[in-house]
């Protein structure tokens, strides 16, 4: 294989550990590499730019030396931002127009490119997600989605690759990115000992076992917001879409329209989310067995809820609770505000 040369666009308050995890874990390929087989070429050439060069500085003020932009990388990487709050990437980034213009032109010009994280916001920015499937981090899917409605977002994804275009989940998802490099780019061995070396998973494919809904912002004044509200008070009763819809004074009809259109989701949808989200705290924070979590969240059959379960965490709830059991006293874990960063 030839090396592959990533090129990684830094920026001021770009956060620091996307670029040197992903630095770092192909320099280790690389020196891996090189045991095996001191005659190969590296696997990867990796350059940290920046449009004007020289130091920039990332978040928590960290200096980055960076290189000024290399023609035709085989990738160019943009790492997420910083953000001050969760709004932050409900609007572009006016400071950030110039690194924005750059990757819709290197795309333009036949460059794959990727983006850690938040980063997904600045490709779709540059029109680079329209028509694509694509991820971010879980706790802002929902602000990418509803920026970028041309987008197939999918919030539970830890990486997506589509059509030359790569985004990927949260923060450490850069180790995903790298591995996924890796496994391109690098024989099998190679991949094997980084992962081991690197304490690495290279089998992450969901963030939804991360997920937690009550971090997630919630739109006040919508009718969809009064559905949920009424749906969440009744978690564990069934399903019953006219008795909702006569709540409301409006049609089944119009209940559904008025739901998907603010949403992009229907009231079933939403139940089976919440109920999931629900069960996974009980999971995590009682002694409840399976089944009494079942009941709790409105299933009268353990089976049909733990397919409905692992097929929304990728997990049975058995293997959720060995992973996530907090500390075995049924005290449920603090959750940080809404409208916070996690």
């Amino acid at each position: 294989m030839k090396t592959k040369r990533i090129a990684i666009l830094a920026y001021h308050g770009c956060m620091g550990m996307e670029v040197f995890g992903l630095c770092d874990t192909l320099l280790l390929a690389n020196r891996v590499s090189a045991a095996l087989d001191a005659a190969a070429p590296p696997p990867f050439e990796v350059i940290v730019t920046s449009l004007g060069g020289g130091m920039v500085g990332a978040a928590g003020g960290i200096l980055v030396g960076t290189r000024t932009p290399v023609a035709s990388p085989d990738l160019l990487v943009v790492p997420g931002m910083a953000l001050a709050d969760r709004h932050g990437c409900l609007a572009p980034i006016a400071a950030l127009a110039p690194e924005i213009a750059y990757l819709a032109t290197a795309f333009a010009r036949g460059t794959p490119v990727a983006a850690v994280c938040v980063g997904a916001f600045l490709l779709g920015d540059a029109g680079l997600l329209d028509g694509r499937r694509a991820t971010t981090a879980w706790l802002f899917a929902p602000d990418l989605a509803r920026r970028f409605p041309a987008a197939m977002v999918d919030p539970a994804a830890m990486l997506v690759e589509d059509g030359g275009v790569c985004t990927t989940g949260a923060f450490s998802a850069t180790f995903d990115l790298a591995m996924h490099l890796v496994r391109q780019n690098a024989s099998a061995k190679v991949q094997r000992a980084v992962a081991r070396m690197g304490l690495l998973d290279g089998a992450r494919t969901s963030q939804a076992p991360f997920v937690d809904t009550r971090m997630l912002a919630r739109p006040d004044g919508t009718f969809a917001a009064s559905v949920r509200a009424w749906l969440d008070q009744r978690l564990a009763a069934p399903y019953d879409l006219k008795r909702m819809a006569a709540a409301f004074h409006v049609s089944d009809r119009t209940l559904l329209r008025r739901v998907k259109d603010e949403t992009g989701q229907t009231p079933l949808a939403y139940l089976q989310q919440a109920r999931v989200g629900k069960a996974k705290l009980l999971l995590e924070s009682t002694s409840l067995s399976v089944a009494q979590v079942t009941e709790r969240v409105g299933y009268a059959d353990a089976a049909t809820f733990g397919a409905l379960f692992k097929r929304n965490i990728g997990q049975s709830p058995a293997e959720y609770r060995r992973r996530f059991r907090a500390d075995g006293r049924g005290q449920t874990a603090d959750v940080a505000r809404p409208d916070a960063l996690c």
